[in-house]
């Protein structure tokens, strides 16, 4: 068995497991340089945390284990396809790859698809079923807040 796939079966047996804990059907790994960094597995019915997604909390684990927000390098291999959120912090924390060994297509039976969710993200704002508004506001007398931030991390470098 290869690497990617000694991963994901690693990545399915934490999604078994927490199923059978009573949580929702996936689980996820990190790993870098051929070793597992983190693991993680849906919390969303143990946290009531929207935002638990087995992911999402192997990548919490594994910044602060490595002491970085800089995933680079890494990659995560996860039981299902992950949802939008997954991707893009994955992303945002510089992940190398993903792989995932449960489609969007596999889930969809059983309610387990985020197709809906990226079909929905790929339109323009307008055509959302969320409503999204740029509103320009800032604080009468306060520096600009972006502006303010980059000042502060120019004078610690």
């Amino acid at each position: 068995m290869d690497n990617e796939s000694h991963f994901l079966c690693e990545a399915i047996a934490l999604a078994h497991k927490n199923s059978q804990n009573g949580g929702r059907p996936f689980g996820a790994l990190i790993v870098k340089n051929g070793e597992i960094v983190s693991t993680g597995v849906n919390e969303i019915i143990a946290t009531n945390d929207p935002t638990a997604h087995a992911e999402m909390t192997a990548i919490r684990l594994a910044s602060r284990k490595l002491k970085s927000p800089n995933l680079q390098g890494c990659t995560v291999y996860a039981s299902g396809h992950p949802c939008p959120m997954c991707m893009a912090a994955m992303r945002l924390a510089g992940v190398s790859a993903v792989s995932y060994a449960y489609s969007n297509d596999d889930g969809a039976p059983f309610g387990l698809s985020t197709a809906a969710i990226y079909e929905d993200l790929a339109k323009p704002f307008a055509e959302q079923s969320m409503t999204i508004r740029y509103v320009r506001i800032r604080l009468e007398g306060q520096p600009d807040l972006y502006a303010d931030w980059k000042r502060s991390q120019d004078e610690r470098l």
